[in-house]
């Protein structure tokens, strides 16, 4: 009885075992067959993958330009190095292209929104083989590569610039340069027009509601008719209260030009009368209650309200003695015209380009902008004549009129002065 039990669990454990070796033979069999299937499809995959990128590098490259051709604008803070390290070249084309730079005497400094113009040719290791830069509005420079010799050489391309004379007339309702500018005079001949009067016409006080004004000015144009920059003022007029002030472009001699009256009297006097335009006058001269400290002292300027941005202007060619944080009055200019006289402009949102100590600067040239730094409840322009030493009311300050023609230069005044008055007559029979 006890070897029949024997045999049976034997049997039993015979059919466990057979059982368990064939699903474990099964279990193998399918594994394997759907791994191998796996690595089959996986294998197919990366294969279509690698063909389908190689087989679109190669129809892309096809129809891809050999010369990549950039046009590059020129940013705020930008020099050649940091622009030329935007582009993926090799570091020789980089240093080759600096280098070239070097040598050129014609391009001394880089401004911002200045053109700058690259060819590289692609199948050919990313080589530079021509570059432009724009050196003003009427030139280019241009450098083309010699392959054979592995060097640049460069020639300097004069524009074809027409030049036009454009006559404008407008009756003055709000602001000067309001109204110029709904005529489409540019805002530098609109300064440069202001900048003539400045020294003798308040442009705040004087101008009126009614007032009008007449211009003859250069403006060059490329050779699609698109506006390339405008010239010199030739002729103006500006009509205040009935009173008509001419003034005439006349050369003095080479590289000189002046503005005369209809006496051959020059409009330019040591310093102008304001340093800004389209202002307010907001505090004159003299005793006033601090609107900050809130005591009475004494007013040693003139203050011009006008909105954050407007351009202050040198009053006087001079050296600028001082720009920097002036305290109570922030951002501040002081400029030393001759032995007498110094100016100060304070509250500056911030200075005008290239102006620090020692810089020499031009009478009407652009020194800084209109802010409300220091000690201000506003942004105004507060403005200093100092004559000797003291502090003086700039608004009643009498300086003496520039050079009076004589001889054989009032002469050629007089000649040119017909000329400038023929031209205007012929421009407003054109209009009409």
């Amino acid at each position: 009885m006890k070897n029949k039990i024997l045999e049976k669990l034997h049997e039993f454990a015979y059919f466990i075992w057979l059982v368990l070796l064939i699903f474990i033979a099964v279990f193998v069999t399918y594994f394997y067959d759907s791994n191998k299937k796996n690595q089959i499809y996986f294998l197919q995959k990366t294969f279509d993958n690698v063909y389908l990128k190689k087989t679109i590098n190669t129809l892309t490259s096809s129809f891809k330009p050999r010369y990549i051709e950039i046009n590059y604008e020129v940013q705020k803070g930008d020099n050649f190095e940091n622009i030329i390290e935007k582009f993926d070249l090799p570091s020789l084309e980089k240093e080759k292209f600096l280098k070239t730079l070097k040598k050129q005497k014609e391009i001394k400094s880089i401004k911002q929104n200045q053109q700058v113009y690259f060819k590289i040719d692609r199948k050919n290791n990313n080589k530079i083989i021509k570059f432009k830069i724009n050196i003003s509005k009427k030139k280019d420079v241009i450098f083309l590569r010699d392959l054979g010799l592995n060097k640049f050489s460069s020639k300097i391309i004069e524009k074809n610039l027409t030049k036009l004379l454009i006559f404008k007339e407008g009756v003055i309702e709000n602001s000067l340069y309001n109204t110029a500018i709904k005529l489409g005079i540019k805002p530098n001949t609109i300064i440069e027009f202001a900048r003539l009067y400045g020294f003798q016409v308040d442009f705040q006080r004087d101008i009126w509601k009614g007032d009008s004004f007449q211009i003859i000015y250069e403006q060059f144009e490329n050779e699609d008719g698109s506006l390339i920059e405008n010239g010199d003022i030739i002729f103006s007029n500006l009509n205040t209260q009935g009173n008509d002030l001419n003034l005439y472009k006349f050369e003095l001699g080479k590289n000189e030009i002046d503005y005369f009256d209809e006496n051959g009297k020059s409009m330019k006097k040591t310093l102008m009368k304001t340093p800004i335009n389209g202002a307010r006058l907001s505090s004159p001269f003299g005793k006033r209650k601090h609107p900050i400290l809130g005591f009475t002292k004494m007013h040693t300027g003139t203050d011009f309200a006008a909105p954050t941005g407007t351009p202050i202007m040198a009053s006087g060619d001079g050296i600028v003695t001082r720009a920097q944080w002036c305290g109570g009055g922030g951002n501040c200019v002081k400029i030393k015209h001759n032995s007498v006289y110094q100016t100060i402009y304070a509250h500056m949102s911030k200075f005008g380009r290239g102006i620090k100590k020692g810089v020499r600067v031009k009478q009407g040239q652009i020194i800084g902008y209109v802010g409300s730094t220091g000690l201000s409840t506003g942004p105004h322009l507060h403005y200093e004549v100092i004559e000797n030493g003291r502090k003086i009311n700039s608004q009643k300050l009498k300086l003496p009129s520039g050079r009076t023609l004589k001889g054989k230069m009032r002469n050629k005044f007089e000649i040119n002065k017909i000329k400038i008055d023929v031209l205007k007559s012929e421009l407003i029979a054109g209009i009409n």
